[in-house]
């Protein structure tokens, strides 16, 4: 990790109110001169297959929301999250990690995932990278 100041985020969930609210404290972070780090493990790794993050909804607690949050969003010109992710990438101070154990849990292999995801690692290795980041979020 470089001197930048980080930002590293758990995201656990792969629901499209958990993808936003990621993307979105990353693109502050990295508005901010920081770099960010998203380890996505459990349900939010389901996310990094090709194809599903764009098809990502709310909980079924908030799915009467969704509707109303899809179209406001629009409104807002808020990019679709496969598309904020893109654009994030771009930056090249975001980082995309996928959490092996629960890759190997699904039965996801490598070919499965989106190309932006850089590394395949255990949670050892995240939490290392995370204990000399600066700021650390669960998501």
């Amino acid at each position: 990790m470089s001197e930048k100041k980080s930002l590293a985020i758990v995201v656990e969930e792969g629901t499209v109110d958990k993808l936003y609210c990621a993307f979105i404290m990353s693109s502050a972070a990295i508005a901010m001169g920081m770099e960010a780090h998203l380890y996505f493990t459990f349900f939010g790794l389901m996310a990094l297959v090709k194809g599903a993050m764009d098809k990502a909804g709310l909980p079924e607690t908030y799915k009467q929301f969704e509707g109303k949050m899809v179209a406001n969003l629009a409104k807002m010109k808020y990019p679709k999250p496969y598309d904020m992710l893109k654009q994030l990438k771009k930056s090249k101070n975001f980082h995309i990690y996928a959490c092996s154990p629960s890759m190997a849990m699904f039965e996801i292999k490598k070919e499965d995932l989106i190309p932006e995801v850089e590394q395949i690692v255990g949670a050892a290795t995240f939490l290392e990278l995370a204990s000399r980041s600066d700021v650390s979020l669960f998501i």
